[in-house]
């Protein structure tokens, strides 16, 4: 089950992100969250 957190992102790193979600969003026909793609990174980068 998620959990709902708060997190302060430097504003370099949210347009970085906004950017990454564009992208999805452009590439799919579906709607791509900013929280999935928060999460996706966080993922990957816990691997």
């Amino acid at each position: 089950m998620p959990h709902r957190i708060t997190i302060m992102l430097d504003d370099d790193v949210v347009k970085k992100l906004r950017a990454i979600q564009a992208k999805q969003i452009k590439e799919s026909s579906e709607a791509v969250s900013f929280s999935k793609v928060i999460n996706d990174h966080i993922a990957k980068s816990l691997k």
